[in-house]
């Protein structure tokens, strides 16, 4: 099967050298820019990953989360109906109280692992722009 000369370049960066390159701008590196610009793709690309492994652990978190909820609702309604006499509202209400703390819980705990993907992935872009901000800087240096 023969490859179309479309998909034979690697990287769309090297064309895009080529392309500066011709331009020939005195004292400027565009061999740099175009490395830094490769650079904050990766970090992008970093980040996306990141997002999606985080969105993919929430989801499964969630399916956990239902399937507890529903074993527990189970129960419990088998423990209310027990013996076929009317359930006792004080049992009833110690349920949903515990229920409802538990399912505060683990909402606190969906939310911190958000919170923490979304610091992290702020971290490595926020890291990723003050290297950038360096290499334009080293770019435009005369040689």
């Amino acid at each position: 099967m023969t490859k179309s000369k479309a998909t034979d370049s690697v990287s769309p960066f090297g064309d895009l050298s080529k392309m500066i390159e011709q331009f020939k701008l005195p004292g400027i590196d565009t061999a740099a820019i175009v490395e830094s610009r490769r650079k904050d793709m990766e970090a992008l690309m970093a980040a996306n990953n990141a997002a999606l492994e985080t969105m993919q652990a929430l989801a499964k978190k969630q399916v956990e989360i239902f399937t507890q909820a529903m074993n527990s609702a189970q129960e419990n309604l088998q423990t209310l109906t027990k013996g076929g006499a009317m359930p006792d509202p004080v049992k009833q209400n110690e349920l949903a109280r515990d229920a409802f703390a538990k399912a505060m819980a683990q909402m606190s705990e969906l939310a911190d692992m958000a919170r923490k993907a979304q610091s992290d992935a702020m971290a490595d872009v926020g890291k990723r722009m003050a290297e950038r901000g360096q290499e334009i800087r080293k770019a435009f240096q005369p040689k």
